[in-house]
């Protein structure tokens, strides 16, 4: 399991790959889309970016999955964007744009993941 160091650093990585191959790079992981996601810190007030794979999207609807590698506890992210949910949303390099984040219904969790995991065996 990664640490927050480890964490912190794979994106810190991520984000050199985008720079350094002018975004040709790094949009895509384990076939699916990357984005961008910047949420308001829940204690700090400032604004925080992750990069995270998106393994579904139905419509304007982007789902990410809050796992953190398999970790029994809740990402950061998350936290944040349960707090204020008002967060921002960059695909593909583009523009960001706001967006409003929202944890999943039980009801709708059952549906996504197995939606999910029949798409991608990683998770």
């Amino acid at each position: 399991m990664l640490s927050d160091v480890g964490f912190k650093a794979m994106n810190a990585l991520h984000r050199i790959v985008l720079k350094v191959s002018g975004g040709r790079l790094g949009w895509t992981a384990l076939g699916m889309p990357v984005l961008e996601l910047t949420t308001t810190g829940r204690a700090s007030g400032v604004a925080r970016s992750v990069m995270l794979t998106s393994p579904l999207q139905e419509g304007a609807v982007l789902v990410v999955v809050a796992s953190r590698g398999g970790d029994d506890h809740p990402p950061g992210w998350l936290l944040n964007l349960r707090d204020n949910p008002d967060v921002q949303v960059r695909l593909q390099g583009g523009a960001k744009h706001r967006m409003h984040g929202r944890v999943a219904t039980p009801e709708e969790r059952e549906r996504l993941w197995s939606l999910v995991i029949a798409r991608h065996r990683n998770y």
